[in-house]
């Protein structure tokens, strides 16, 4: 069984103890967290939401917070000598999922 889920502006598909990176939660490590934007259920009766599956969640415990590696964010404007150097990490947390409800 898997499921589709939206967390952070972003649709992952998403199984029993599969670990996964998304957008940093307010959540502390160990915590269990509980996804309710639940979009598709898949495997032997496919349930698909308009936009969510009515009921169905899933849970899912914090492993650690962290951060991305570094890009490199530099703008230039030819022959104006404008240079701008900036980078940036993006802050995620990874979790693994314990159970879909459906």
């Amino acid at each position: 069984m898997y499921a589709i889920i939206e967390t952070g502006g972003k649709q992952i598909k998403v199984e029993a103890g599969q670990a996964i990176y998304v957008e940093k939660l307010g959540a502390l490590e160990g915590d269990t967290v509980t996804f309710d934007k639940v979009l598709f259920v898949g495997g032997d009766n496919a349930q698909v939401g308009s936009p969510t599956v009515e009921g169905a969640t899933v849970t899912a415990k914090v492993e650690k917070h962290g951060r991305a590696k570094k890009i490199v964010v530099f703008k230039y404007k030819a022959k104006k000598n404008y240079r701008r150097k900036q980078g940036h990490r993006q802050p995620y947390t990874k979790v693994v999922i314990d159970a879909i409800n459906a």
